[in-house]
């Protein structure tokens, strides 16, 4: 294998790049993988006047670290930009020893494990093309070509599975199935991407783990088509992981990268996603097909996304697809329960006895010395706006909630089978990952500590290990700082409670009626405008805190530190997100106290209330801005707004860094690897899976509040799905594919939020709506078995000579004498012999509550076990087919051994026939000899000639 470095000194015409920019100069051999660095060159000291120095004079060919070590020389057929290794140089005449400086020596040094490392890559097999170096610093490429010998090799070793010459028919589901199928199929014929197709979807190749021995198995047409690019690129990256390097005790690209040897290791995109060339690649289609906002009614091309990104990638839009699907029915059934609110709004008796002036209720005032007595019709707009969600139709929107969410995991478990089957994905072991280079930086400091480090032992990094004690630190910190910012959020929280109490009464004092008469509205929405705030500040923080968290507790391999990394952060970013929701939920006006012996936060600032319509309508109010500004600010503007300033400043810092000078071996159009090294790393699904996490949670925890949640979510799905995805194909360079069966610990969490959404919405419509009270009323309490009454009947009495000193209104506006106040409450009146106790109603009416939150969740939880048991996880077919699929494998392994058989049979056969006929003619000649020697002395010549014959 050559080593195709380009020569500094080189020509133009030899040293112009691919035109497609996607293989080496020579055209031939694709660029499976690239890596790019920064270099700078030490300029050499001259005296004035002399001669350009020729290429033994070079930068960097002859460096003494500042330790005073010389480099060594490195074997192999390697040339870093037309320079010879550094053990060459010594014996040459007029080179003198200069001392670096630490900038220079360092730089010497990220150079030396380049070479070694690139060397190391050519002993894997590899080839590797890399760029002259003809600026004083700049950036460089490493190119990489995987030949076929080290792609089978590696195939074999990862256990890639490949596409046999053998295909079997897909059975197909029949009767009404089959019929519904083709109706639908023929309905959305006009949403399918125009993608290519397999040209027989019945039939489906026999996949195999790749194996060199059995390669008469594999369709094998054309050696550089037979591994696609994407599977190219994970081989290559696989290699690029477990090649070491000596120095520093390196372990892969991964540390390189870390120690700033290397800049960035990606795999290329297929070309351009736009622009006037004709040609086609996959790249381009995804773009047309999938990545623009013009398409977003089409289906997702999930095989193809699958194709080019890799399973990991392709099982996270097929979720995001199937979560947005199942987001349509839940939407339309959102929208008929609110226009149930808006069509029995008239007929509600509860908000017309709140509305009729007629009825008087005088209520106690809403803070002390400065608010006033009031007419509870005043309140009745909210009373109104409260009806529209809370009506009866909301607990079946609940429940239907709950079993949504049962389903549609259920219905996950399907799909993810499903492409499992047709991605080849059954059977996916586990595959060994290698440790995270900052697991092993603290291995071998660990190792320095103890002083067993020696040449000797160097190699046995696997036998030790860290220790829960080396790790005890970070687990400490990790306890001690998830701590403090779960408190700072109830902190958050708890400020601004005491800004709605402190802005309240503030504007109480106001002489302006308009100010005073909207004083709940005015802090309502400047409260919640606030938390959203402070909510999508919090959220960056414990995004960054919660990495750094994972980081210091040094998980050994990428996996761990993936999961512990969403554990973090989901807690916190949970909490950030719905603690304030929590709070008007149940706890908001619970703790208030009564006329007379309020509960007082600060001395004077009495502790807020619900409204008299109840606290499901600001609590609607807080989960919709909320959602809707974490959607629309974070999840759209964040996401579009942020890569492209981090492309613009990584540009402008090339830009700036780069001195301005003529590279006469670079080709005027850039190359894809310029091209996609401007773009924005892969940093992992954690941020795009988050996002949902959080919203699935809006839609089903508090959706007894909120039946329009659903709807809001899918508007915002629709260009979720369509931004994801022109971030991916435009926006990142080319993630490393990742096999995976499944979507993971999300699953998980995705579980846990459908089962606490029942128990919250239990809560919610138990707690704090008013169902329950409503319904004991009708059924307990009414005379007449209607809701006639109900408002006086909530609303207890209060003699206001009872209030204490200094708390009464001044300058009532009231024109009659006020003896007795109301206020919501289930209390006995003043001329009871427990006045201000706590009623026979109230105990009831809690009772009640209690019981419903148990009856509730025991339904709910029952019927989504149903729902669990009724849908099996593997669909019919596929469990059919994995079978078939078995079956089928074994018999073509018997086929083809069969055939091997008759093979070696035939040919022993025809070397039987072949030795009989050689024996024959032996016997033959042999009695030809025999005569020949009786013969007399003439005939000699004839046995001559005969035995040169034989």
């Amino acid at each position: 294998i050559i080593n195709n470095y380009v020569d500094g000194t080189q020509g133009g015409g030899t040293d112009k790049a691919s035109p497609s920019g996607l293989r080496f100069r020579d055209s031939k051999r694709k660029v499976d993988y690239v890596l790019a660095y920064h270099y700078r060159r030490r300029l050499a000291q001259r005296p004035p006047g002399a001669a350009s120095p020729g290429p033994a004079c070079r930068s960097g060919s002859l460096a003494l670290v500042s330790n005073g070590g010389t480099g060594k020389g490195r074997a192999g057929p390697r040339q870093d930009d037309g320079q010879r290794g550094l053990g060459e140089w010594p014996g040459l005449p007029g080179l003198q020893a200069v001392e670096l400086s630490p900038l220079d020596a360092l730089e010497e040094e990220k150079r030396l494990q380049r070479e070694e490392y690139e060397h190391n890559l050519l002993e894997a097999g590899l080839e590797i093309e890399k760029d002259p170096e003809n600026k004083s610093q700049g950036l460089s490429f490493v190119r990489i070509h995987a030949p076929w010998q080290v792609l089978s090799r590696e195939a074999e070793l990862l256990k890639i599975k490949m596409p046999t010459k053998k295909m079997y028919e897909i059975k197909e589901e029949g009767g009404i199935l089959k019929t519904l199928n083709e109706i639908w199929c023929k309905l959305t014929e006009p949403l399918q991407p125009q993608v290519p197709q397999q040209e027989n979807t019945k039939m489906k190749n026999l996949s195999y783990p790749f194996s060199r021995e059995k390669i008469y198995l594999y369709n094998i047409k054309d050696k550089d088509t037979f591994f696609d690019n994407a599977t190219r690129s994970r081989i290559v990256r696989e290699i690029l992981k477990r090649t070491s390097t000596k120095a520093r005790n390196s372990m892969g690209i991964g540390t390189l990268i870390a120690n700033n040897v290397y800049d960035a290791a990606y795999p290329l995109h297929d070309g351009e996603y736009e622009g006037q060339s004709d040609d086609m690649n996959e790249r381009k289609l995804l773009y047309q097909e999938w990545a623009r906002y013009g398409v977003f009614y089409k289906f997702q091309p999930i095989d193809l996304i699958r194709k080019y990104f890799g399973e990991k990638i392709g099982l996270y839009f097929a979720w995001l697809g199937l979560y947005t699907e199942f987001l349509i029915p839940s939407s339309v059934v959102g929208i008929i329960v609110f226009l149930y609110g808006c069509i029995t709004i008239e007929s509600d008796i509860p908000s017309k006895e709140m509305c009729d002036q007629r009825n008087a209720f005088t209520m106690c005032p809403l803070c002390d010395k400065f608010c006033d007595y009031w007419n509870l019709s005043s309140a009745c707009a909210t009373a109104r706006a409260s009806h529209l969600f809370d009506n009866p139709a909301t607990v079946f929107f609940s429940i239907f909630m709950a079993l949504w969410a049962t389903m549609f995991l259920e219905q996950w478990k399907r799909l993810q089978m499903r492409l499992s089957y047709f991605w080849d994905l059954t059977g996916l072991e586990e595959e060994e990952e290698h440790p995270r280079p900052e697991y092993e930086t603290k291995l071998l400091q660990k190792k320095l500590k103890n002083k067993n480090i020696t040449t000797e032992n160097s190699n046995e990094n696997e036998k030790e290990k860290l220790t829960w004690s080396d790790r005890m630190p970070g687990y400490a910190a990790n306890f001690g700082l998830i701590l403090f910012m779960i408190m700072l959020t109830f902190s958050a929280v708890f400020g601004v409670i005491v800004y709605r109490i402190t802005t309240a009464a503030a504007l109480s004092f106001s002489t302006n009626e308009t100010t005073r008469s909207n004083v709940r509205v005015t802090v309502t929405a400047t409260a919640v405008i606030i938390n959203l705030v402070v909510v999508l500040i919090l959220d960056e923080i414990y995004g960054a805190v919660a990495k750094w968290l994972t980081e210091i507790e040094i998980p050994k391999t990428e996996k761990t530190f993936e999961e512990r990394l969403i554990l973090k952060a989901f807690l916190l970013k949970f909490v950030n997100s719905y603690a304030s929701i929590f709070y008007v939920a149940f706890f908001k006006g619970r703790f208030v106290g009564r006329p007379g012996r309020y509960v007082y936060m600060f001395e004077g600032y009495r502790m807020e209330e619900c409204a008299p319509g109840g606290c499901l309508m600001e609590l609607c109010v807080q989960l919709s801005i909320i959602m809707l500004g974490k959607q629309l600010i974070q999840n759209n503007l964040f996401e579009i707004g942020i890569p492209k300033l981090k492309k613009l400043l990584r540009k402008l810092k090339d830009e700036r860094t780069e001195p301005k000078e003529m590279d006469t071996n670079q080709s005027k159009d850039p190359q894809q690897w310029d091209l996609d090294y401007i773009l924005e790393p892969f940093t992992g699904l954690t941020p795009e899976y988050m996002e949902m996490i959080i919203q699935f949670g809006f839609v089903t925890l508090f959706v007894a509040s909120f039946p329009l949640a659903p709807l809001f979510a899918l508007l915002n799905n629709i260009i979720e799905v369509r931004l994801d995805a022109k971030k991916f194909v435009t926006e990142l360079r080319r993630p490393d594919t990742v096999r995976e069966k499944d979507i993971g610990i999300w699953y998980n969490i995705l579980s846990g939020i459908g089962k606490l959404s029942v128990i919250i919405n239990a809560f919610v419509i138990a707690v704090t709506s008013d169902f329950i009270p409503r319904l004991m009323y009708q059924y307990a309490y009414s005379q007449n078995g209607t809701m006639h009454g109900f408002i006086n009947h909530t609303l207890s009495y209060f003699n206001v000579s009872q209030l204490k000193a200094g708390t009464q209104p001044e300058n009532s506006l009231f024109a009659q004498e006020v003896s007795f106040c109301r206020f919501k409450d289930y209390r006995e009146p003043p001329w009871s012999p427990h006045q201000y106790e706590f009623s026979k109603q109230h105990w009831a009416v809690l009772s009640a509550r209690l019981a419903f939150v148990i009856l509730f969740q025991n339904l709910v939880m029952f019927l989504s076990v149903l729902v669990d048991w009724m849908i099996p996880d593997i669909p019919k077919d596929i469990s059919e087919q994995i079978k078939k699929e078995k079956t089928v494998l074994v018999d073509f392994f018997l086929k083809e051994e069969h055939e091997k058989l008759k093979l070696i049979e035939s040919f022993i056969a025809r070397d039987k026939r072949k030795r009989r006929s050689e024996s024959k003619s032996k016997r033959t000649r042999a009695a030809s000899f025999s005569q020949c020697h009786r013969s007399p002395k003439g005939s000699f010549t004839s046995f001559s000639s005969q035995h040169t014959v034989v």
